[in-house]
């Protein structure tokens, strides 16, 4: 295989470093690469278990046209674990969209992304809940219960969240490999003469994901080119979802995220590609996320031993449909 060769690749690690820090402080430490690490996996921990983070999902219902009643109770057609009303309400999914109706004699307020709810109740006469791909859609609380409507291509969801659930407290610690800067490595954008609309599969059946791949990242491992199909996401940031021969063995069989810097202008097309920031999807940890899988030709023939491990532990969530 033709070797990958950058000729300031020791000069592009060190400015992907200055720009990871040139928003912080003059006077702010300079951290060493295994610092910088433990920061993000802290970071990483402290996002996973927040009350709206993975750890608390406890339902995903799928949605055809037509009503459900929901509640606590287990004659509802979306059982709330641990609700505290057997009938909370009922929603209507029709051609507009999803309207919850709440009971009369239940308590729920409605927030925003910022984790801000209304200082009076909901109106028990129905309304339309925005889903997730609307820049005004909302969130419902009741207790420790929070909800919102999801959309993803054709298919409509209420994702139910428990701000209190005991997984998130008794989580087992997540394995890691040891940090190892060999692992952090430049990584040149090779561009598609246009941008793609990439078609990968999920842990859900029937239901794809379609991002926008602008290209490759190609880098060397061991004297060997290797490549990545990379999707474009917020902040000028790639995502990446990606397997390898560790693969249903020390990590997710499904394949694990990681997420680098675009090249800015003037790097020369090098951004630095980071596999000790690698870290197992949603899925990993209950059944109610509809996380994309490493494609064929994003697994890599060689073992990443970087990042996250999975182990069975790990997973918390039982099916709720």
């Amino acid at each position: 295989m033709k070797r990958f060769i950058l000729a300031a690749a020791i000069a592009a690690i060190g400015f992907s470093a200055a720009c990871a820090r040139e928003d912080a402080p003059a006077d702010a430490p300079v951290l060493s690469h295994s610092e910088e690490i433990e920061v993000w996996r802290a970071d990483r921990l402290a996002r996973l278990t927040a009350p709206q983070g993975y750890l608390n999902l406890v339902g995903l219902f799928w949605l055809e046209p037509g009503v459900y009643d929901f509640g606590g109770g287990a004659d509802n057609d979306l059982v709330f674990p641990r609700a505290d009303h057997e009938s909370m309400g009922r929603f209507e999914l029709d051609e507009d969209g999803v309207k919850m109706l709440v009971s009369y004699d239940v308590d729920v307020r409605i927030g925003n992304d910022q984790g801000e709810y209304s200082s009076e109740p909901y109106s028990i006469g129905g309304a339309y809940m925005p889903d997730d791909t609307h820049e005004d859609h909302i969130w419902a609380s009741n207790g420790t219960l929070v909800w919102a409507v999801i959309k993803r291509q054709d298919m409509v969801g209420i994702r139910l969240y428990d701000t209190e659930n005991p997984a998130a407290a008794n989580l087992p610690p997540i394995p890691q490999y040891n940090i190892d800067e060999r692992w952090r490595v430049p990584a040149r954008l090779r561009l598609y003469d246009e941008p793609r609309v990439a078609n990968v599969g999920t842990v859900v059946e029937g239901l794809g994901f379609n991002p926008t791949a602008p290209g490759v990242l190609e880098f060397e491992i061991d004297g060997e080119v290797h490549t990545l199909e990379v999707y474009e996401s917020a902040n000028n940031r790639f995502f990446i979802v990606f397997g390898d021969r560790t693969s249903g063995r020390e990590t997710y069989p499904a394949g694990r995220f990681v997420y680098t810097d675009a090249p800015g202008e003037g790097d020369d097309g090098v951004t630095v590609l980071d596999f000790n920031m690698s870290y197992n999807p949603p899925c990993a940890f209950n059944d109610f996320s509809t996380c994309p899988v490493a494609s064929p030709r994003n697994r890599l023939p060689i073992e990443v031993t970087a990042g996250e491990k999975y182990i069975d532990a790990l997973h918390v969530g039982v099916a709720s449909r």
